[in-house]
């Protein structure tokens, strides 16, 4: 008997015919022997729906009632779901975050599982009953309810699946698996048989928003073999593991992140620790920095260029700002019309002239790149915004035709 872990996120369960066909693909996994565990996040828009109303109340609220508020989105979709595979007469229970075991910090918003107590989900399938979970939540150790940000339920199915050690863990999304682009921007896109934990991981970190970089991380970490498999058709997925037998490809996806600002601090002085202090200064409020270019320095000076977040941009403004009179500089400029596009493989470290394949394709279209950077998995550059999609085909068909 195998034990699996099932995620189906929002656009999955948004209404009751998609919940009654989870349903039954939830049966029927478990009619063929199998113990089973579901981890669900909250239907469709709703979670946009109570940030909304939050917002309607109090713009300001603070991040322990917006837990509160957010965690009853998953609550909802975990009992219509139990109800669903009630009415196809299986056994079954759904239980919120807590009551499965989940412990968090207290870092409300974005907390991080610390411990799962896994007693009460084996004991409930000790009973041969489907299991249902909220994704997405969990308890802090001052018994507050806790979220996880932003992909919390994939992380959550993921940790489930290494507390449990489940066989495997299914991501069920409104897609069939894993592709070398958006298929939505190009429609010749392949979707992939197998992909590396390295490589989903840079994939999903760059913008692929298939899966999100937390869970690969956990599945790397405890060694979960991950499927992203369609809701709504019944065809193999994409498998995330350790190794695959896919050599030739030089690269395995072209990712596109539009969620990107880049700042610039011109006429820094070209002494030890100035790098330092700007971005530990970052570091202290929590923007997170990305591509990051420092200029060789002339004159006693040098400017330092990096990109973050669009929402994390008037705080770094901020925070620079702020630094001014002990770190001196001449001026700061933002742009925030831009559009990173990265290529991802396990095959570009062996292969040289991969990068410069990838600017050929960029000049070949009249595409002028602004930042680049590079590691043995990946090559990102920084580009106008409104050349984003035509980046993503051109650079696609010259590593695939």
């Amino acid at each position: 008997m195998a034990l699996i872990v099932q995620k189906f996120g929002g656009s999955s369960v948004a209404d009751a015919e998609k919940v009654k066909n989870v349903a039954s693909r939830v049966v029927e996994t478990a009619n063929e022997g199998n113990q089973v565990v579901v981890v669900v996040s909250a239907q469709g828009d709703t979670t946009d729906d109570l940030i909304e109303k939050a917002q309607e109340i109090n713009p300001n609220a603070s991040k322990r009632e917006m837990d509160m508020l957010l965690s009853s989105g998953e609550q909802i979709s975990i009992a219509l779901l139990a109800m669903a595979i009630e009415a196809q007469k299986y056994p079954v229970i759904s239980l919120t975050g807590w009551q499965a075991g989940f412990k968090t910090n207290s870092a409300a918003g974005n907390a991080r599982i610390s411990k799962i107590d896994v007693e009460r989900i084996q004991s409930e399938l000790d009973k041969h009953k489907i299991v249902i979970v909220a994704g997405f939540q969990g308890l802090d150790k001052y018994d507050n309810i806790t979220t996880l940000g932003r992909g919390g339920s994939d992380t959550s199915a993921v940790a489930l699946a290494a507390a449990l050690r489940a066989n495997k863990c299914e991501i069920y999304t409104d897609v069939d698996g894993v592709y070398t682009t958006d298929p939505r921007i190009v429609p010749d896109a392949v979707k992939l048989e197998e992909i590396t934990y390295d490589e989903m991981l840079e994939l999903a970190s760059l913008g692929a928003n298939v899966l999100h970089n937390r869970s690969v991380e956990m599945a790397k970490k405890y060694n979960v073999q991950l499927e992203v498999k369609s809701s709504f058709k019944k065809v193999p997925g994409t498998v995330v593991k350790e190794v695959t037998n896919v050599e030739k490809m030089l690269i395995r996806g072209v990712a596109r992140d539009n969620d990107v600002a880049r700042i610039a601090i011109i006429g820094l002085e070209d002494t030890p620790g100035i790098a330092f202090k700007v971005f530990s200064a970052l570091a202290k409020e929590n923007i997170n920095v990305d591509m990051i270019l420092q200029s060789i320095g002339h004159g006693g000076k040098k400017d330092i260029v990096f990109t973050v977040t669009k929402s994390n941009l008037e705080k770094a403004l901020s925070v620079i700002a702020a630094l001014k009179e002990t770190v001196p500089y001449e001026e700061v400029n933002h742009k925030d019309d831009l559009s990173k596009i990265s290529i991802v493989g396990a095959g570009m470290v062996n292969n040289p002239g991969v990068a410069a394949s990838m600017f050929e394709a960029l000049f070949d279209a009249s595409i002028n790149i602004h930042m680049i950077a590079t590691s043995e998995l990946k090559v990102s550059v920084l580009i106008n915004i409104n050349n984003a999609e035509r980046a993503v085909q051109v650079i696609h068909d010259k590593f695939t035709k």
